[in-house]
């Protein structure tokens, strides 16, 4: 299989900046939890702990698969997909609890993000055509 060497489609390009954006949003965060944590008079440490890791985890993945769909890996492109349709139901949750003013704006970016990343631009510079 060979993949071409012009410059990525737009497509790709902009799926990665908003992976690396949602990266970003996700440190920041974990920053706050970090910090909420170390300032809380009482908490479930492992529950604190817990959540503090997921979103650091979460943030390195997002920053990870970034970084590869911008080589054109394609074996990134499942794992990201998979990550932004976990905003599905984070932003149905929210839309429920009456903040759809943040939910219906994050199942928004992750049926976004999939659709550039299954975009026939997209999928001829992964190589998948």
């Amino acid at each position: 299989m060979t993949i071409d060497s012009d410059a990525a489609p737009d497509t790709l390009r902009w799926a990665v900046r908003l992976l690396r954006a949602e990266a970003v949003a996700l440190a920041l965060l974990a920053g706050w939890l970090i910090w909420a944590d170390l300032t809380a008079t009482k908490t479930d440490l492992v529950s604190a702990l817990f959540v503090t890791g997921f979103a650091i985890a979460g943030a390195a993945a997002l920053w990870a698969l970034g970084g590869a769909l911008a080589r054109r890996r394609a074996g990134a492109r499942a794992p990201a997909m998979v990550l932004q349709l976990m905003l599905l139901p984070v932003g149905w949750f929210m839309l429920q609890a009456g903040m759809g003013w943040l939910g219906v704006p994050l199942m928004a970016l992750g049926l976004g993000v999939c659709a550039l990343l299954l975009s026939p631009p997209t999928t001829r510079a992964l190589g998948f055509e």
